[in-house]
């Protein structure tokens, strides 16, 4: 049995300028994902409610899943920034869209966002990978 940390889909591009981190990376039976911020058109999102921008980044966390064979009911904890108390209504309204039904551990905390944006969200995954066994 092989163990290898995996580089998973492409390097993230924002303004033309490649970013020093990797998209997700799977390390045996567990991804991680880079904080994702909202993105529109590959360009961080500054404007928009919080309902708009948690759809965008939860959107980008689920294409990047896809990318790693999985799927949000893989996600075993999410960790989410806000920039602002008062959107977390808001956001855990459009959150529980995404995860209605046994969702993952989470923490969420107020902080200022080294973006401009409204949120920013973190995820971790448990997946085996496929004829592996421990």
């Amino acid at each position: 049995m092989t163990h290898r940390k995996e580089v998973i889909g492409e390097p993230l591009v924002i303004g033309g300028r490649r970013l020093s981190l990797s998209r997700a990376i799977r390390a045996g039976d567990t991804v991680y994902l880079t904080g994702q911020i909202p993105m529109l058109n590959g360009v961080p999102m500054t404007t928009g409610s919080i309902e708009d921008q948690t759809r965008a980044v939860l959107d980008a966390i689920t294409e990047t899943l896809a990318l790693a064979g999985c799927t949000r009911d893989h996600v075993v904890k999410a960790m989410i920034w806000l920039r602002e108390r008062a959107d977390f209504p808001g956001f855990n309204a459009v959150y529980g869209e995404y995860f209605p039904h046994d969702p993952p551990a989470r923490s969420a905390i107020v902080s200022d966002l080294l973006v401009d944006c409204r949120v920013e969200v973190e995820v971790v995954v448990w997946h085996p990978l496929p004829g592996v066994t421990a």
